[in-house]
This record gives C-alpha cells, structure tokens and sequence, in this order.
C-alpha cells in the first residue's frame, strides 16, 4: 500500500495515476474539506487526515509501505506566511516521526529546485549544491529547503528516505491552473499574452511523476535527484503555443525594468483579486536566474528520461481543450 499526501494536487493526481497503471494500491490522506475532483472515479482510498495533526497520520499510515509525501502550500507572493511554514516544516516534521513510528518501508519526499542554494550564472546547478534555509529569495524556497534537512537528517538516524527536487512542472492534469496552466489555457482562449524576456527550465508532470516512482524503487537512501527538463524562455513557449493552438492572440512585450517596477505592487493586485500571479518580485527573480541545471545523477542513478516540452506543450493544450470547462479544483 501507497499512501499519497498532496494527492489532490498536480503532481499528486498524476503520481496516484501512474501508481494505479503499475498495479499498486493507493491510499491519498485527504485534507478535510479538499476538493477530489482531480480524483474523481479514480480506484482509491481516500482517508481524511492533515499533516499537521499527528493522529490522522499515524491512522493513515496504518498498513502502508511506502510514503510519498508532496502535501504543502507553494506561494510566489512575498512576505512572511506562517501557515505555509507550518505545513511545509512542521508538516513534514510529524510525517517523517510517523513513518519512523509506523515502520515505513521507505518515504519519497518531494522538495523542489528552489530548496537548493542559488548559483551564480555560469555554474551547473546540481546536487553537489547544498539546501539553503537560508535563502533570501522567498519564504517558499526557506521552507522546502528546511523540510529537506529534516528528511536528510531522517535519513542519517535510519529512516530510508529519498528527496526529489523538480524544477518548474508543467503538464496536463492541471486541475487548479498553475501559473503555467494557466498561460496555456489564455493562450487556447486566444487572450492577450503579455511577457517579459527570461527563461526557467520546465520538466513535464509525467515525467516528475515517473522520476519519483524510479527514486522509490532504485534511489538510494539519503540521496536528493533533481528532476529537470528542458529550458525555455517565456517567449519560446508562447511562440510555440501560437502554432500549435493555430489561434492568433495578441502577444506584448513588457520591459524587465516595467515589470520589476511594477511588481513592487503587483502582490497587492493579487490579494484584493483573488487572482493567479504572474508578475511577482519572485516570479521576476526566478526567470532572470541561473536555470542551467542538471538531471544527470537522476538519469545516470534512476535511468530518469524527460521528454521535450514540445510534446508536453501539445498534450496540455488537448487536456486543457477538453477539460477548460471544469471547474478550477481548490
């Protein structure tokens, strides 16, 4: 048995997807309230629990194996958020002491690139580069990469534990829209497209999803594997979205300084809306930073392959044509 935290969320639906077609049995620890709509008919166990209330895990852990933890709240927006620390932190915290407890077999943590220390441009980021508590980019990137340390040091007391760190994923099965997810559906809706110079490496969720069962079956305990993808610059994606849609929206390009200017109040925008961010301090930070980065200990250790985002990009404009009319899962 497989329990999944996070289950809900975009790399959660697709991972407990690719568990059901390996013929394993699911168990997803669904927050009270969530909606399961990206698990709807799936063929699972759907138990109510949080991570943050050390009973319902030592309840959903009962009987389980193998624990994939992706449950935690991402945010691009600045400022402090004590809730996403706690989730993030405090979480992974109580499922790491129940796993020890519950006698896990092995847990497969999903942290992210952004846990790791920023390099400089012109250095390979890879997993010779250590977690970064630290990191003055955001309150997101300080969280994962403290939740990182504690499942490394896990690992060192004798949990057999794997971290997996994916860059910016991309893909179908979107059902809450990423920032992303969201561009593409603009882009099939034929709606304006405005875009600043800067490029991120984007890895398909199928392939994160693939690169975290390999970690599972042949990762060795205490190591971290990035699972990376392919680098694009937000121009790219969008040039290839308007020939693969065939729909001619208007593309405008935003000067970085315009952009940085007004990003400075942007979050405000965000907040009273309600909408999805686009153009954030840390959104900005991220497209101008260093994305060379690295999945070759993944490839070489796990036989970790990700596929061209051309493929990726045609894939999620199908599922977002057929399924842009279902409601945006919270």
């Amino acid at each position: 048995m497989n329990l999944v935290t996070g289950a809900t969320g975009h790399i959660g639906n697709v991972l407990v997807r690719k568990l059901l077609d390996a013929g394993q049995t699911v168990r997803a620890l669904i927050l009270p309230g969530e909606d399961t709509l990206p698990l709807r008919d799936l063929p699972i166990e759907q138990v109510p629990g949080d991570v943050l209330d050390p009973q319902s895990l030592s309840k959903a852990m009962n009987g389980v194996s193998r624990v994939f933890h992706l449950a935690g709240i991402i945010s691009i927006l600045p400022g402090r958020n004590d809730l996403l620390r706690r989730v993030n932190v405090e979480g992974t915290k109580n499922i790491v002491a129940e796993a020890k407890r519950s006698g896990i077999q092995r847990l497969i943590y999903t942290s992210s690139i952004h846990a790791i220390q920023h390099a400089p441009q012109g250095v390979c980021i890879d997993e010779h580069l250590p977690f970064d508590p630290r990191n003055p980019v955001g309150e997101y990137d300080r969280s994962k990469a403290e939740a990182s340390l504690v499942v490394q040091q896990a690992a060192e007391e004798g949990l057999d534990s794997v971290i997996v760190c994916p860059t910016g994923v991309i893909g179908p099965n979107d059902y809450r829209r990423s920032e992303l997810g969201q561009l593409i559906l603009d882009c099939v809706e034929e709606k304006t497209q405005f875009y600043i110079d800067g490029a991120y490496d984007f890895v398909d969720v199928r392939d994160v999803a693939d690169g975290m069962l390999l970690a599972a079956e042949k990762g060795r305990r205490g190591e971290t594997y990035i699972l990376s993808g392919q680098r694009l610059s937000v121009r790219n994606i969008i040039d290839m979205l308007w020939e693969m849609t065939g729909k001619h929206f208007t593309r405008i390009h935003i000067p970085f300084s315009l952009a940085k200017a007004a990003s400075v109040f942007t979050p405000i925008y965000y907040r009273l809306s309600g909408t999805k961010p686009r153009f954030t301090p840390y959104s900005l930070s991220t497209l101008c930073s260093n994305s060379n980065i690295s999945h070759a200990k993944a490839t070489l250790e796990l036989g970790y392959h990700p596929r061209r985002l051309l493929e990726t990009l045609s894939d999620t404009v199908d599922w977002y044509r057929r399924n842009k009319r279902v409601p945006v899962s919270t």
